[in-house]
């Protein structure tokens, strides 16, 4: 194995180490002390790392809610899974080494792009460029490029949006975080933003908007206010109730010897330990990675501005991260319903991308319309988030990939991107 191909598939396949390393070089740009460099760095790896637990606590946990949502609901359909389109593409198409080459060259232009644009963002969500270096290799595999031209279009098309969507959503972030030190890194941006616009034309504005972070409550439910307890009053009757839609003798085939409603009580205590864990993360990650940078800023791409995963900012708006998650799901369960009336795939709502994406688009729609606002939008959301991935099954179905699709709202847009420039190319597939 040469070096190479150990650095594309062993450091920057890992978020953490990337982020840390980046941290390292900005504090070295800085001319910190060995101590301050080394401090730095690790607070930075162990921030991400911490984030990365409690996002895994929370997948867990809402890996068993998805399954027994399902049964208790009775739904057949597809599940969106960019990771199963990745595996199959690295072990049946043998795109595993174009697609690391790929992720590369949507980091480089992503830093060339930054460096001599007026766009300054660093987009630093390893996961989500490996999900983009995924999408634009196979559907450039399949309109025919190989080797290099495969490999650079990818990367220029990957790099653009890595700078594009964080530049896009820079002004609601501003207003979310009161600060333009940090951007958003996700591929799920288009949705933010379709939330947003529709929230902006049906909530709340000026003195009129009201914000679900400020909402009074009476004396005794003032408690409430408490983010983690909020949050709990919330998860523990809504997996509690799906538990028992699912009967006694599907959920106990997940919960072994213990009984199946305390099983999924304690799933939903899990998701509210998932949420404290990911929050003290990001405190931790933002409160080393952001004065870190500003070295890269002032040598390598001055003004530079980090774009970050989605969970960063979910401690700005908490409870309406926890909104955005339902009013998400009520709109995917909407959609899963309509679509199909209309020729369309069934697809199924996903509840980790229902969590995340929504939650942060939560975030968008109270930020632009308040509450009204997030509410409405975020049902729209949930809509518009199946029907991206509903209209590519056709695509991926004629391309071998049978009742598959992907999630992240953006890959989506890039793969019927290249569908609608490569349109005939794709027919005969």
């Amino acid at each position: 194995m040469s070096v190479i191909n150990f650095i594309i598939d062993n450091i920057l396949t890992q978020a953490s180490i990337t982020i840390a390393l980046i941290a390292m070089l900005g504090l070295i740009l800085q001319k910190k002390s060995v101590g301050q460099v080394i401090s730095g760095s690790l607070k930075t790896l162990l921030g991400f790392q911490v984030l990365s637990a409690g996002s895994s606590i929370i997948v867990g946990s809402l890996t068993y809610f998805g399954e027994i949502f399902t049964e208790g609901f009775h739904m057949q359909g597809i599940i969106p899974s960019i990771e199963a389109i990745n595996g199959q593409a690295m072990n049946e198409l043998g795109l595993g080494r174009d697609i690391a080459l790929t992720f590369l060259a949507i980091f480089i232009f992503n830093i060339l792009i930054a460096r001599f644009t007026k766009w300054k963002y660093i987009f630093l969500t390893g996961q989500a460029i490996l999900w983009m270096a995924t999408m634009t290799t196979v559907f450039g595999f399949f309109v025919g490029l190989r080797g290099l031209p495969l490999i650079i279009i990818g990367g220029f098309v990957g790099g653009v949006f890595a700078v594009a969507m964080p530049a896009i959503a820079q002004p609601i972030i501003r207003k979310i975080t009161g600060s333009n030190d940090i951007a958003l890194g996700h591929f799920c941006t288009i949705g933010y933003l379709f939330e947003a616009g529709v929230t902006w034309l049906t909530g709340e504005r000026g003195e009129n908007k009201k914000s679900i972070e400020d909402m009074k409550l009476p004396k005794g439910f003032e408690f409430l206010q408490d983010t983690y307890l909020s949050v709990m009053v919330v998860m523990v009757p809504l997996y509690i109730i799906t538990a028992l839609f699912a009967g006694q003798e599907f959920a106990s085939t997940l919960s072994g010897d213990q009984h199946y409603v305390m099983f999924a009580f304690m799933q939903s205590i899990q998701f509210v330990v998932g949420v404290y864990v990911l929050l003290s993360g990001v405190r931790l990650l933002l409160g080393e990675i952001v004065p870190a940078f500003r070295g890269i800023a002032m040598k390598l791409v001055p003004d530079a501005i980090p774009a970050l995963d989605c969970p960063v900012f979910f401690s700005y708006s908490p409870n309406a991260v926890i909104l955005g998650f339902i009013t998400t799901t009520i709109g995917t369960v909407i959609a899963m319903f309509t679509l199909p009336k209309f020729g369309l795939a069934m697809i199924l709502p996903g509840m980790l991308t229902n969590f995340f994406a929504g939650g942060t688009a939560g975030i968008f729609g109270n930020a632009v319309g308040g509450r009204r606002g997030a509410i409405i939008g975020g049902i729209a959301h949930g809509f518009f988030i199946t029907l991206l991935p509903a209209l590519l099954v056709t695509i991926f179905n004629g391309m071998g990939f049978v009742n598959a699709t992907a999630t992240d709202v953006d890959t989506v847009a890039v793969a019927l991107l290249y569908a609608w420039v490569f349109g005939p190319i794709l027919k005969r597939f």
